[in-house]
């Protein structure tokens, strides 16, 4: 039996693996309530996607071995990825009434709360992970979690459920100017120069 794993790791591969179950879970509680064919591809091409890297990552874990097979790569359908800028007027949210008032707007808000957060919690979890193994395959998967994100923002973008405003454009310039490179490499201080 393989127990190169810390134990704080063991907490973290629980609430990856468990947090995983849940986006699944949650995506094939959705699928019942989404009527655009464009947002329910999107959901069934990530569900699928999310229920291999589970199944590697649960491998890995269980062996702390590689798995039969490589971590994945999520790649969008090929559409514009042109984000519309602006507000537009449109009603005020609020909180459904009955199940009547689900809609594509608020499943793909869920959505993308869910890859959010999940994408979050690889990011903070793999540098504390001990087996390198499953380091690696926890954190080649934070990229794809991102991508997945920004599908579902593209939708919901391009449906206006997600709107992107814009600052004045002095205000845009002044803040894109306030940052340059470094000029050359910085004189460091010798090691240990202040503890004498």
């Amino acid at each position: 039996m393989n127990l190169n794993h810390g134990g704080h790791e063991f907490f973290d591969m629980h609430e990856i693996l468990s947090g995983m179950i849940n986006v699944l879970d949650q995506f094939m509680i959705f699928r019942g309530f989404v009527k655009d064919q464009e947002l329910l591809g999107i959901l069934d091409r990530q569900y699928n996607f999310i229920l291999s890297q589970y199944n590697l990552t649960a491998e890995c874990f269980a062996t702390g071995q590689k798995p039969h097979q490589e971590t994945g790569t999520y790649m969008m359908q090929l559409q514009p990825t042109n984000v519309t800028f602006g507000i537009k007027p449109s009603q005020p949210k609020k909180p459904n009434q009955s199940l009547a008032d689900v809609k594509d707007a608020g499943i793909s808000g869920h959505m993308l709360g869910l890859i959010k957060s999940t994408g979050s919690l690889l990011a903070m979890a793999s540098p504390e992970i001990t087996n390198p193994v499953v380091r690696r395959v926890v954190a080649s998967q934070i990229q794809n979690y991102v991508e997945m994100a920004f599908e579902i923002f593209l939708f919901q973008n391009k449906h206006a459920y997600y709107q992107v405003p814009q600052l004045k454009q002095n205000d845009m310039q002044s803040m894109l100017g306030s940052y340059v490179p470094a000029p050359g490499q910085p004189q460091m201080p010798a090691p240990n120069s202040f503890s004498r």
